[in-house]
């Protein structure tokens, strides 16, 4: 069985990478699974691949397995592409309630709500190529929070062609048309065919 190390402990993005990519012969490991990996790296390039590949990185000089890194941002076309890299940090370090709350603040006066979430993926495998993955998913940024699964600004994001957001479905409603859900799944076809 082959294993990939993630380059985080977020118990919402494990949870919906695992979920992706169980049906592999692949075995996913968070940072807290391995010794001596208790760093946090400083997310401070300004494009998502570059966040992608500063973590995955930062790991795979420590450990002989597959890295996998990724970087998502919700970019928002009436805002210039904002809160785009700085999604996570738009109003505070991780608040996504207050990010949120600044987000439809910005938003309060367009009529132009149109919006797209983008993960990057870079993975770095065990003979250190680089190979980088994305995936979107186009949507609209709703008036006001609507749902209560998913996390930060899922309750605000309505993909595309669906009449409710991303905290209104269950994981595997989201998982089949999330961005990450896109992202992995381009992942998936180049991990079969390794």
């Amino acid at each position: 069985m082959k294993k990939i190390l993630l380059s985080t402990d977020n118990k919402n993005k494990l949870k919906e990478i695992r979920e992706i990519l169980k049906d592999l012969d692949v075995e996913i490991l968070a940072k807290s699974d391995v010794e001596g990996l208790d760093f946090e790296v400083v997310e401070d390039a300004d494009t998502l691949y570059g966040n992608a590949l500063k973590k995955a990185e930062a790991i795979a000089e420590k450990v002989d397995i597959a890295v996998l890194a990724d970087d998502t941002g919700l970019f928002v076309n009436a805002l210039n592409g904002d809160p785009g890299v700085h999604s996570a940090r738009y109003a505070s370090e991780h608040d996504d309630a207050k990010n949120r709350e600044k987000l439809l603040n910005n938003l309060k006066d367009k009529e132009d709500r149109s919006a797209y979430f983008k993960t990057q993926i870079v993975l770095i495998d065990s003979k250190k190529n680089i190979i980088p993955i994305e995936g979107v998913c186009e949507g609209e940024i709703i008036e006001e929070e609507r749902g209560d699964n998913g996390f930060g600004y899922d309750s605000i994001f309505m993909p595309k062609g669906y009449d409710k957001t991303f905290a209104e479905m269950n994981s595997e409603e989201k998982n089949a048309i999330s961005h990450r859900s896109r992202a992995l799944v381009n992942l998936k076809k180049m991990l079969e065919e390794m």
